[in-house]
């Protein structure tokens, strides 16, 4: 599982999944770690639904079509993608789904896109970030990690405000719960109850941070070192999740 850029749970079954450079994995806590997928690079990864996935990136080796894929959707668990839209224009590094509606960072632009239905985009921002999270509650409220620290918007990604004394992040999610957790380049854990106004250090990460998932103020799961590591305690400690080294 080298090289892993997305982490989602499944809702349908609580089951973890992990999107990287040579397909997606299902991980579960127990026994072994399984290829779902094609063999083809998973740039973004995130779980829309029950059993209904987006993700992004580029086609495996013996895979036709352009070079990146756009938006695909899988509603089988992963075991088998459909394009959506953007064919040879999108290689979505981050992805997010709030009500349906998808954001994604186009890393072929370098623009924040928004879409009410996977198919019909809006470029709203270009603004150099390197991840973004959505406030599951209100949309109009984005998260970016920038080169000078975090920023915030009010009106759905069209505009960013630097967040005055927060860490630098470099990546960031936000569970359903309100839950806002981000990592910095060095693997260190910081959290947020109030939309990043202010920010709670927690542990740290055995290196520099790959992917980032949580699931609410307890459960964290996150990418380093070539390993998947979980969190039951909201990002105070870390366990290498079975089978994934």
């Amino acid at each position: 599982m080298e090289h892993i850029h997305g982490l989602g749970v499944d809702p349908a079954d609580g089951m973890l999944y992990a999107g990287s450079h040579y397909g997606l994995f299902r991980v579960p806590a127990e026994g072994a770690v399984t290829l779902v997928s094609p063999v083809q690079d998973f740039m973004g990864f995130t779980v829309a639904g029950p059993g209904r996935f987006l993700a992004s990136g580029h086609p495996g080796e013996h895979q036709d079509g352009p070079s990146s894929v756009g938006l695909i959707e899988s509603t089988d668990g992963g075991a088998s993608w459909q394009p959506l839209s953007l064919s040879g224009e999108a290689d979505f590094h981050s992805l997010e789904v709030v009500d349906e509606t998808v954001f994604g960072l186009n890393s072929m632009t370098g623009a924040l896109m928004v879409s009410v239905d996977g198919r019909d985009w809006e470029a709203r921002s270009a603004e150099p970030m390197a991840d973004f999270a959505v406030d599951p509650e209100n949309i109009d409220v984005v998260l970016s990690t920038t080169e000078q620290g975090p920023a915030r918007s009010q009106d759905g990604g069209r505009t960013f405000q630097l967040l005055s004394g927060a860490p630098l992040l470099v990546l960031v999610d936000w569970a359903t719960d309100g839950t806002l957790l981000g990592l910095a380049p060095d693997g260190a854990v910081h959290v947020s109850t109030d939309a990043g106004a202010s920010w709670e250090a927690r542990g740290q990460l055995p290196g520099a941070p790959e992917a980032v998932h949580v699931e609410d103020a307890d459960a964290v799961y996150a990418a380093a070192a070539g390993t998947v590591w979980e969190s039951a305690d909201g990002g105070d400690s870390f366990a290498e999740r079975p089978g994934t080294s």
